[in-house]
């Protein structure tokens, strides 16, 4: 106990952990006190509003054959779509009437959209003010390049695991080096730069999550998204459990709250997926933004990374109130501006 009020108390202060901290703070039997540390940081250096972006998943087509992923190129069970880019046009007009300013462009490793094919998306998206999130993979430093030329503002690529090893076990033919190098690539290029991890991975250790926040804190990333891994019944780690994954994935929103105090940290969809309350208490332990989907119709179901995905049966009209309706429930207020990394801080020295 004396050990975990010291943590805490140096992490508050310094924003500074060794990696044996980091496992004990992981390691809690009870971590309200870490979820509460994490809430004061993340008030004092973020404040109370919460950034909403407009998720729109547009094809879930994918070169690879990730492990633990439901649209897998092995899958044959899952129903492939794709949008056109007039189609994804479109949505961003949607959600940009929605009150929408960021939408997040997310997609399997698919072919199909050429570097010229997605500058020119993001071309004619940034003509309606909106910032532009690309989650698209591993591409070239070039194609980056080109992304960023055209006026994409960040992009994300998760590390999913710092474990070498476990990494390209999980996902075969694939490179962690190479991934890294994206990640390197992408700050390089001047992009607002997220990553994050995918907690509860089998044979995934309490040193080896350490090491991802370490990581991030060391690039360091803009935007860290956790997710729980939660089994696709169509994949060869269909048996694997959950059991104690959602309060894993908490503990390490938490920690990177502390270790990059004024970043975005999202509350990921797949934390609701494991607990009914989950984005509202990511909410309240570290976590400022929501990227509800205005991705419309059948498209919603059938990207399905994991199974139990929620709200695939809503409209994104209906999404976008009833989260602003959940988020307020807890005493907090919705922020429908950018929401660059350092926002908040920024307008409240200006306001002084």
């Amino acid at each position: 106990m004396v050990a975990e009020t010291e943590i805490l108390a140096k992490a508050k202060a310094t924003h500074t952990l060794a990696k044996e901290e980091i496992i004990v703070l992981l390691s809690l039997p009870d971590a309200r006190a870490l979820f509460q540390a994490a809430d004061e940081v993340r008030r004092q250096f973020v404040g109370d509003e919460v950034y909403l972006r407009g998720l729109i998943e547009f094809s879930n087509y994918c070169k690879n054959d990730c492990m633990y992923c439901g649209i897998r190129r092995s899958n044959l069970q899952a129903k492939r779509y794709r949008l056109s880019p007039q189609e994804i046009v479109k949505l961003a007009e949607k959600a940009a009437g929605y009150g929408y300013k960021t939408v997040v462009l997310q997609s399997g490793e698919d072919g199909w959209f050429s570097a010229d094919k997605m500058a020119d998306i993001v071309r004619q998206i940034k003509k309606m003010g909106l910032a532009v999130t690309l989650s698209l993979g591993e591409k070239t430093r070039e194609e980056y390049a080109l992304y960023r030329q055209a006026g994409a503002d960040r992009y994300l690529l998760r590390i999913e695991t710092t474990d070498k090893i476990l990494y390209e076990k999980l996902d075969p033919q694939m490179s962690w080096l190479n991934r890294a190098r994206c990640l390197t690539d992408l700050k390089a290029l001047g992009y607002e730069v997220g990553s994050g991890s995918l907690v509860g991975l089998p044979g995934q250790t309490m040193e080896s999550l350490a090491d991802d926040l370490l990581f991030f804190k060391q690039i360091p990333v803009d935007m860290a998204g956790i997710g729980p891994f939660i089994p696709h019944p169509h994949t060869p780690l269909a048996n694997e459990t959950t059991n104690g994954h959602f309060e894993l994935a908490l503990k390490m929103m938490a920690i990177m709250r502390l270790l990059l105090p004024d970043i975005n940290i999202p509350a990921t969809t797949a934390m609701e997926t494991l607990h009914p309350q989950g984005r509202l208490l990511a909410l309240q332990s570290g976590a400022n933004v929501v990227m509800p989907n205005v991705t419309e119709g059948e498209p919603r179901k059938m990207y399905e990374l994991y199974p139990g995905k929620i709200c695939t049966g809503d409209t994104p009209e209906k999404c976008r109130y009833c989260i602003a309706g959940k988020i307020e429930s807890i005493g907090r207020t919705v922020q429908m501006s950018y929401g660059f990394h350092g926002e908040y801080l920024k307008n409240k020295s200006q306001k002084k």
